[in-house]
């Protein structure tokens, strides 16, 4: 299955939640789903049945999945991933994923969304300890430093996203230094860092059938 290129505030009406997908607009009057907080078509306005508890555990799969961009198989990959390691899956997982480069770069203020800093990183516009890296799936570790490279400090997405970065509160494992175009991670993200409304035990429950 291909990467979804179609009208991402579906997505957001879709999970009953605001995944904050596509930057600028969901800070504003536009955003779609504060217009039309109800599912999308023609059925949306409809009254709700109360799911089934696979129900519940599948849309919450979809929502963390859609909120950090990924696809089934990247997304399958880190649960198992995070099975492997020490400590409680769940938490493990959220923390793969808060790790990844383009979460990275848009926890710190260096881009709008997860597809911009995708893009960004793709083009290699970010260095990690010095070393340019161009994939979105890098894992960061404590003690590493993301920054933007010198000649891509005039690159108005990031100047736009840097400028509207204190909207929203920055996570307490990474220090951003905004004079540099940079952030360091002092520890790795803890499930109490991670302020986004998931109930990660559903989506464990629902992969260890």
């Amino acid at each position: 299955m291909a990467r979804y290129t179609g009208p991402v505030c579906r997505l957001c009406r879709r999970e009953d939640a605001q995944l904050y997908l596509k930057g600028d607009r969901c800070f504003s009057g536009k955003c779609a789903y504060e217009r039309r907080p109800y599912p999308p078509g023609q059925h949306g306005q409809a009254r709700k049945r109360r799911p089934s508890y696979f129900g519940q555990q599948l849309r919450e799969k979809q929502k963390v999945k859609r909120m950090y961009g990924l696809l089934e198989k990247q997304f399958r990959g880190y649960y198992y991933k995070a099975t492997r390691m020490k400590g409680v899956t769940g938490e493990n997982l959220l923390s793969l994923l808060e790790r990844r480069l383009d979460n990275v770069v848009v926890r710190a203020g260096l881009a709008a969304s997860h597809a911009e800093a995708r893009q960004l990183v793709r083009h290699g516009h970010f260095t990690v300890n010095g070393r340019r890296v161009d994939i979105p799936s890098y894992i960061v570790k404590a003690g590493d430093e993301v920054t933007v490279r010198e000649k891509s400090r005039k690159i108005q997405k990031i100047i736009d996203a840097l400028a509207n970065a204190d909207r929203t509160p920055r996570p307490a494992w990474m220090e951003i230094d905004k004079e540099k175009f940079s952030t360091k991670i002092t520890a790795l993200p803890t499930r109490s860092d991670i302020a986004q409304d998931v109930d990660e035990q559903l989506i464990v429950e629902l992969y260890s059938k």
